[in-house]
């Protein structure tokens, strides 16, 4: 099957979604700062929550992949099995005696339960060890509940490490160390996994950092990429330039956000919902700058602005001006939902959009505004900070009209 995301707003055919799991169990009051969670989550209820998101897409018609399937799958072909656990054990926490011990242990898994493994972590307590079979100075000296192979709780926000850029997929440069091996897993699934065989690379995670969330494919050949706490203006020069190279874009607007953590992306403060309409945090609707980006006769690209987001975006786009729905009504009530995902809406088709049922007035303005919302309960997947577009990677839309 062809994949290809030529748009925010196309209708969504088939979408990548993980299923939280025993990962999100892993979180303590100890370590959930460290794994970039703002809380604990009840993980029975995020299951629940999470399933109501897919059901809610399956009823629209769209065909919803997971990446435990996808990866245990993956870890059936020999070589990807191979190159997964030895990036997996190449970690210089372990010392030599411990890295055999844990590519020992690995070794007796089947697929389904190494992909557990990979994704759910590994903790010191759960590796056996034995006088044949020891784990030498470093694991003696580890706690009982320290982990020798890191659990990927951010696994669940599919958005962030691959996007679809037409036909190409850019395997993306995770900043956060806690995230970084969420890629090694992504990339194996798109060269390995039967289904993606054949699939061009447009970015890998060897280049700058850049994240899924960062990237808006704001129409054919436009698209927006934030820059702030994740995505470095190294990233967005370097996926520039690829997507130029391989004629995916004609314009590019890179636009800087504030480094904190309600703004770590730019889908946390606006989203598409229709082919010429957005929403939007009011704080920054009229601050918001951009920089145009084109690809100069030279193959070099040529840098104009910055001017103000919205007026930028229409222009690359060739249409009148975007239509902008604010976020909340008033100012508190706008930075509670902005803080609770308001903005990060995944559109399903033009005027059709997924959205977190606690952001009542944001609903209730996209819908005054002829948008469609489907509400969907969000309490526990939101202590991640992400909503309905953080947790989906688009792999197939079909076109706007």
């Amino acid at each position: 099957m062809t994949n290809y995301v030529g748009s925010e707003v196309g209708r969504l055919a088939t979408v990548l979604l993980h299923r939280p799991g025993r990962e999100l169990a892993r979180l303590t009051p100890r370590n959930n700062d460290s794994l970039l969670f703002d809380g604990i989550p009840w993980v029975g209820r995020a299951q629940e929550e999470h399933d109501t998101f897919a059901a809610a897409l399956r009823a629209r018609g769209v065909e919803v992949l997971y990446v435990s399937q996808l990866l245990a799958e993956t870890l059936s072909v020999p070589e990807a099995r191979a190159e997964i656990t030895a990036s997996v054990v190449d970690d210089p926490r372990l010392g030599d005696t411990l890295r055999r011990r844990v590519a020992d242990h690995l070794t007796y898994l089947d697929p389904s339960g190494l992909a557990g493994v990979l994704i759910g972590g590994l903790a010191h307590d759960e590796l056996r060890t034995s006088v044949d079979r020891p784990g030498g100075l470093v694991y003696s000296l580890m706690a009982s509940n320290e982990f020798v192979i890191d659990p990927l709780p951010n696994l669940l926000f599919t958005r962030d490490s691959s996007v679809w850029v037409r036909d190409r997929v850019a395997v993306t440069s995770l900043a956060m160390p806690a995230r970084r091996r969420e890629t090694t897993l992504t990339d194996a699934i798109y060269r390995f996994h039967p289904r993606f065989v054949g699939t061009q690379f447009v970015y890998d995670a060897s280049l700058e950092p850049v994240e899924g969330g960062d990237v808006l494919l704001l129409a054919e050949g436009v698209i927006a990429i934030g820059v702030g706490e994740r995505t470095t203006p190294a990233g967005a020069e370097r996926l520039a330039r690829r997507v130029f190279e391989a004629e995916l874009a004609h314009t590019i607007l890179v636009v800087p956000i504030t480094q904190e953590r309600a703004t770590m992306h730019l889908d946390t403060i606006v989203t598409m919902v229709d082919a010429d309409a957005v929403i939007m945090y009011p704080k920054y609707a009229d601050t918001l700058q951009a920089y145009t980006v084109i690809a100069g006769a030279d193959g070099e690209p040529q840098v104009d602005g910055p001017a103000p987001f919205l007026r930028a975006a229409a222009d690359a786009m060739d249409i009148g001006m975007l239509r902008v729905i604010d976020t909340g009504l008033d100012p508190v009530t706008a930075e509670r939902e902005q803080w609770d995902d308001g903005n990060n809406t995944l559109a399903i088709a033009p005027r059709l959009c997924v959205a977190y049922e606690r952001n009542v007035e944001t609903n209730a303005q996209l819908e005054r505004a002829g948008i469609e919302v489907i509400r969907i309960p969000g309490s526990e997947l939101g202590s991640g900070r992400g909503g309905p577009r953080c947790m989906s990677c688009p792999m197939l839309r079909n076109g706007v009209g």
